[in-house]
C-alpha cells in the first residue's frame, strides 16, 4: 500500500513518488521555467538531457535553482540548469526513482505528445472532410481543390465546424439545381430547417456557391448582382424578378402573342416563366448569345422572325427555365455564341444545362468566318474544349483570332427568314 503524499509508476507498481517533496522542491514556482521546458521537450520527444538557460532570471529563481541541485548561489546574468544532475537529483532523493520526465508527469499531468496531437488532428480534418464523398461525380474536382485550397479550415477553424458546414453544404448541393426554381430561403428551410442558412455572409453560402460554379459553370465574380446571378444559376431565386431573359417570336399569352403579332421583343420574368410559360409550338427555337442579333433580327423579320431567344451572357435562372420548357415540350434548341473562349464557356455551361445543336458554330463555320474577316481582334483568354464539337476549340488555337456574332449576323438572318 502506498505511504500518503506517494505515488507509483505510471506504468507498473514499484518505488514510488513522494509527491510532497517533490511539491516543495521541484514545485517551486521558482522552478516553473524549468518545469515548463522540460514539458515541451517531453512534448516533441526529445532527450532531457543537457543545458537550460534562463535568461536574466529573479533572484528567487535562482534561489530554487541552487536549492534543488544543492549548490552554492553563482553569480552572472543567466541561469543555467544540467538536466542530467536534475535527473540524478530526483532519483538518488528517492523523490522520483524514475527520473524526471516521471516527476513533472506527476507534478503537472499527462504530457501530449505532439507527434500524437498531430495525427490525430490530422485524422480529425480527413474526417471532416468525409461528406464530400456523397457528391455526385462531377463535383469531385472541386471537391478536391477545396481540400487543398484551405477555405474550409479558415471558415470553420475546428474538424468538428468543419464537418457540420461541410455536412450541410453536401445536402445542398445533391439537391441542386432546383427544378423548378425555388426562393432561396425557401429553399434553405426546406433543404437545412433554416431559412437563413443561406444568407449572404455564412460560411456554408462561400461553400455553397464555390459548388454552385463549379455544378453549372458559372463565372467568378463578386458583389450582390453577381451572387444573385450565381444562386440562380442553380435554380435558387433572391427572387423571381431579377433574372429575366429576352425573347423573339414565342406565344401562350395575351402578353406574349400581341409582342409577337407586333414583331417586337419581349423580356419575360422568372416569375412569368414559372407562373405562365409561353407554348411551346415551334418545332426549332433558335439560341443567340448577344442582343444585336435579336434585335436585329426583329428589325429585319418582324411578326414572320421564328422563335429566338437570346442569353445575353451566361445563361440566367430565367433563360434556363424557359430553355428547359421548350425542350421539354418538343423543341430543338439551335445554339450560336461568340467564337472565342468566352463564348465556348458560355456555350458549354449551357450544354451542361441544356442540349442543344450547333446553329453555324463549328469548326468549319469558324473557319469560313476567320478567312472572310482579315481584320478579325486577336484571340485571348484561357482556352476551354467545345463538348459539342472538340475541333472547334483546336480550330480557335490555331488560328487565334475572335469572331463575334456580329461578324456573321447576316449569316444567321438567313436562316430566320420565313
Amino acid at each position: 500500500m502506498n505511504r500518503p503524499g506517494q505515488s507509483g509508476s505510471p506504468d507498473e507498481p514499484g518505488p514510488r513518488i513522494d509527491l510532497d517533496r517533490l511539491g516543495r522542491l521541484l514545485g517551486d514556482p521558482g522552478l516553473a521555467w524549468l518545469v515548463e521546458r522540460v514539458r515541451r521537450r517531453m512534448e516533441r520527444d526529445e532527450p532531457l538531457t543537457g543545458l537550460l538557460t534562463l535568461a536574466a532570471p529573479t533572484s528567487a529563481e535562482r534561489a530554487a535553482a541552487e536549492r534543488l541541485l544543492g549548490r552554492a548561489p553563482r553569480a552572472g546574468r543567466s541561469l543555467t540548469v544540467r538536466l542530467d544532475a536534475v535527473d540524478t537529483v530526483l532519483r538518488r532523493s528517492g523523490i522520483s526513482p524514475y527520473g524526471l520526465a516521471t516527476a513533472v508527469t506527476a507534478l503537472t499531468g499527462p504530457v501530449a505528445r505532439l507527434a500524437d496531437v498531430r495525427e490525430q488532428e490530422a485524422n480529425a480534418w480527413q474526417e471532416a472532410y468525409a461528406p464530400l464523398a456523397a457528391l455526385r461525380p462531377e463535383l469531385a474536382e472541386w471537391a478536391h481543390q477545396l481540400r487543398k485550397a484551405g477555405l474550409v479550415r479558415r471558415l470553420a477553424r475546428t474538424p468538428h465546424a468543419a464537418k457540420v458546414l461541410l455536412t450541410d453544404a453536401t445536402t445542398v448541393l445533391r439537391t441542386l439545381p432546383a427544378d423548378p426554381a425555388v426562393s432561396l430561403p425557401a429553399f434553405a428551410a426546406t433543404a437545412l430547417g433554416d431559412a437563413h442558412a443561406l444568407d449572404d455572409g455564412t460560411p456554408l453560402a462561400t461553400i455553397v456557391l464555390s459548388g454552385i460554379r463549379a455544378l453549372t459553370g458559372f463565372p467568378d465574380g463578386n458583389g450582390a448582382e453577381w451572387r444573385r446571378e450565381a444562386w440562380a444559376s442553380a435554380g435558387l431565386l433572391r427572387d423571381a424578378l431579377s433574372s429575366t431573359v429576352l425573347t423573339l417570336g414565342l406565344r401562350g399569352t395575351p402578353a406574349l402573342d400581341w409582342m409577337t403579332d407586333t414583331g417586337e421583343p419581349a423580356v419575360l420574368t422568372l416569375r412569368q416563366l414559372t407562373h405562365t410559360p409561353p407554348t411551346p409550338a415551334a418545332e426549332v427555337v433558335y439560341v443567340c448569345e448577344n442582343p444585336t442579333v435579336l434585335a436585329t433580327a426583329a428589325d429585319t423579320h418582324g411578326p414572320t422572325c421564328p422563335p429566338l431567344v437570346c442569353l445575353q451572357g451566361q445563361p440566367s435562372a430565367a433563360a434556363l427555365t424557359l430553355l428547359r420548357h421548350l425542350h421539354t415540350h418538343g423543341s430543338t434548341l439551335r445554339y450560336h455564341g461568340d467564337f472565342d473562349w468566352g463564348g465556348l464557356r458560355i456555350a458549354g455551361a449551357l450544354l451542361r444545362r441544356v442540349p442543344w445543336l450547333p446553329w453555324h458554330y463549328t469548326a468549319a463555320d469558324y473557319r469560313t468566318a476567320a478567312a472572310a474577316t482579315p481584320l478579325a481582334p486577336p484571340l485571348t483568354g484561357t482556352p476551354t474544349d467545345a463538348a459539342w464539337e472538340p475541333a472547334l476549340a483546336v480550330a480557335l488555337g490555331e488560328l487565334g483570332v475572335r469572331i463575334e456574332e456580329e461578324t456573321v449576323l447576316d449569316i444567321l438572318l438567313a436562316d430566320l427568314t420565313p
